[in-house]
């Protein structure tokens, strides 16, 4: 962020708009309607400044925005000179007016067409009714403090109403009925009542959550994710929501699942909304089912959201097909983990098995893996690849064969999350098995 997004209120306020061209006027408008005192000038001195909170210049000459500029930074009154980045100490947006709603695009002074393109399309998707619907709220704002002092249920009837029957009334103008609803809403509030929503965060890029999970993220009190969750999802979470670090690698645990499971429970008996973010999926090596079972068992609704888990990423992303015609009709997921030092699979069902398999957690044990494997009989030729961070823009792959694989992985992983793919399959993507370095994805 290159630019703190901020509205200042400037009623009655002195600014100072420096030029005598359109596009000094245009601002000195903007400005006008924001209830700004105005001060006009084609020519700068030092004492239009005094006790300005804004100094705006355009249209003017070079040496009188240049002066401005360094006066306006030696008294710290921002300022903001037309199309020059280099002299301005704020940027002005885009705006998007839905009077009282004000919506502002920037692109920090990189591509302003871009930043008014954007409005347009804002323009298009909140029409002006979503204005009036802020006003009905406003004035029904001592109403729910007074009557619903808990934050979490005052919240959860603006997000009905804001989303509701009262929005549907107010965008058909009936804005009587709509008052009415609203007040019907609050008069029959109940507190709120806690849940838990196991929300699949996917490999780690925010385009790929579902449209469930960005919605419930956005509607969270509380968000207790694991490591492997990316900051790029934790950012479309509310500002306000409480986020708890739950995350657990290899060998070390931030939180046990117990007292995970416990501290869900006392989230949601609360009264909060809370999203108990997974890497990938949860119910895919995610202990997403242990969760349930305990909440049901507390008493706490709870709901499950999919996500795309780590097998699906990494191969789209390696554009390796799990399953092809004639090749590979089925898939087989495997936890990596060892119990006691020893990896707990049936090394000899999966060596009969003619499809693709997808080994979770597996590059530590990857020794282990193939050696069980060949001993079991499959082919030391079957192809096979490591893949680290799949699905994200840190994606890295390194081929090889079964027999092979785990020798070039010695001091190749870097401990990001990795899944080991095995199959004949593994082969159709891009590349050759036989690859003797690592090949560099992009990312999707």
């Amino acid at each position: 962020m290159q630019h703190f997004p901020i509205f200042l209120d400037l009623s009655g306020r002195p600014v100072l708009v420096l030029g005598a061209g359109e596009a000094a006027a245009r601002k000195a408008d903007l400005l006008r309607r924001a209830g700004a005192d105005l001060r006009r000038a084609a020519r700068f001195a030092p004492d239009l400044l005094a006790g300005c909170a804004l100094a705006i210049g355009a249209d003017a000459p070079e040496a009188d925005l240049q002066a401005l500029a360094d006066a306006a930074r030696a008294a710290g009154i921002p300022c903001n000179i037309v199309d020059r980045p280099d002299l301005c100490t704020f940027i002005m947006p885009a705006i998007i007016e839905r009077d009282p709603l004000t919506i502002a695009v920037s692109s920090g002074g990189a591509a302003p067409v871009l930043a008014r393109l954007l409005r347009a399309r804002i323009e298009a998707a909140v029409p002006p009714a979503f204005g009036r619907l802020a006003v009905l709220a406003a004035h029904f704002r001592d109403t729910l403090r007074r009557r619903l002092p808990d934050l979490g249920t005052r919240r959860r009837v603006l997000e009905q109403a804001f989303t509701g029957p009262v929005a549907d009334l107010v965008f058909a103008g009936a804005e009587d009925a709509a008052a009415a609803a609203f007040a019907a809403a609050i008069e029959g509030a109940a507190p709120a009542e806690g849940c838990v929503f196991l929300v699949g965060g996917g490999p780690g890029a925010p385009d790929l959550l579902t449209l469930r999970a960005q919605r419930l993220l956005g509607e969270a009190d509380a968000i207790v994710h694991d490591r492997l969750v990316g900051d790029g999802v934790l950012d479309l979470a509310r500002r306000d929501a409480v986020r708890i670090h739950v995350g657990k690698a290899r060998a070390h645990h931030c939180m046990r699942q117990e007292d995970i499971n416990a501290l869900l429970i006392r989230l949601a008996r609360e009264g909060r909304r809370v999203v108990r973010l997974k890497g990938g999926d949860p119910f895919i090596f995610g202990r997403g089912g242990e969760e349930v079972e305990a909440l049901r068992a507390a008493g706490v609704r709870c709901e499950v959201v999919p996500g795309v888990t780590a097998a699906l990423a990494c191969a789209a992303q390696a554009l390796i097909p799990l399953t092809h015609r004639g090749i590979a009709r089925s898939v087989i997921l495997v936890t990596g983990h060892t119990r006691e030092g020893r990896l707990d699979v049936d090394f000899a069902a999966l060596a009969r098995h003619r499809g693709t398999l997808a080994v979770y957690m597996g590059i530590v044990s990857l020794p282990q893996l193939s050696d069980g494997l060949l001993a079991a009989g499959m082919d030391p030729r079957m192809p096979a690849a490591l893949i680290e961070r799949g699905g994200t823009a840190q994606h890295r792959m390194l081929r090889g064969t079964l027999g092979d694989l785990a020798a070039r992985a010695q001091g190749w992983g870097s401990f990001g999350p990795a899944l080991v793919l095995i199959g004949e399959a593994v082969a159709r993507g891009g590349g050759h098995a036989g690859a003797a370095v690592a090949e560099p994805v992009a990312a999707a």
